[in-house]
């Protein structure tokens, strides 16, 4: 009996033994086929961090140049959005493309300030530093753009933008303030009602001195948020218009709300801007 126990008592020394050096020093996950970068930028004064994730045949296709989708909020949304992306490849409902997820460096970043500060077009009396959003593009446009259409064989011409919330508040900013430099463009739930309703009061400010569009633009929101209404109506007033050159499309995602309508949102908006003819047939079973 005390052998048993014995024998016993050293298995478990040897599992406790095991598991202690397992746990010393755990591997991070990684996300394949994905970089990180970093800029400091002149535009903003702050450093970020960029995500960088290449298309699957890159190294097989040394010749061939890819669209770039620009990914806000990188730090909650991008291991969603390539995820989903990948989904899509295999289901040839989109090309290869880069996604170049853009996020603050630093240790515990405060995202809630810095993003209203890089986001959004005016300030908000509740966020201090906010209303910096022609600065952010300005980032985007002599900064980050040209360092990945430097580094990597990126199509300059193919360009797109994809924000959620303030994310898709400034993807209807850059629409507007520089047309044409996105050729696409996906706002998620964006938060058109901040600012007094700047959204629409730019909208109709680019509407009185342009009748062309050029771009293929997705507005989706949540069918259970605060921002239902006034997204759909932001919708309309674009739709109204019939700008020469813009191919829109809107979509209510009925039963969720503010967050929670990003996968089915970044899946369509992906598909809309990124569309390639035909589909995958389903595997066959087993």
């Amino acid at each position: 009996m005390n052998r048993g126990r014995a024998g016993a008592a050293g298995v478990l020394l040897l599992i406790a033994a095991h598991a202690s050096a397992l746990d010393a020093s755990p591997p991070l996950v990684t996300i394949a086929g994905t970089e990180l970068r970093t800029l400091r930028s002149v535009a903003t004064g702050r450093d970020y961090d960029i995500y960088v994730y290449r298309p699957s045949d890159y190294e097989s296709n040394p010749t061939k140049r890819y669209p770039v989708l620009y990914l806000l909020d990188g730090q909650w949304d991008f291991k969603l959005l390539t995820s989903i992306q990948g989904g899509l490849l295999y289901d040839k409902f989109v090309p290869e493309i880069f996604v170049v997820g853009i996020t603050y460096s630093g240790q515990k970043p405060d995202y809630d300030a810095l993003r209203a500060a890089d986001y959004t077009p005016v300030p908000r009396a509740s966020s201090p530093g906010s209303g910096g959003a022609a600065r952010f593009l300005s980032l985007l446009k002599t900064e980050l753009m040209p360092f990945i259409e430097a580094s990597y064989r990126a199509e300059p011409g193919r360009r797109a933008i994809m924000g959620s919330s303030l994310g898709g508040l400034f993807s209807l900013y850059a629409l507007f303030s520089d047309p044409g430099l996105f050729e696409g463009v996906v706002a998620a739930s964006p938060a058109v009602t901040s600012g007094e309703r700047i959204a629409f009061t730019e909208e109709a400010a680019y509407a009185g001195a342009h009748r062309d569009l050029a771009a293929r633009l997705f507005i989706a929101v949540g069918g259970q948020e605060e921002l239902t209404e006034p997204v759909i109506e932001f919708g309309q007033i674009v739709r109204a218009r019939n700008y020469r050159g813009l191919t829109l499309e809107t979509r209510v995602i009925e039963g969720e709300r503010h967050s929670g309508n990003k996968p089915e949102a970044f899946n369509r908006g992906l598909r809309f801007i990124f569309g390639q003819v035909g589909a995958r047939p389903a595997p066959s079973s087993p």
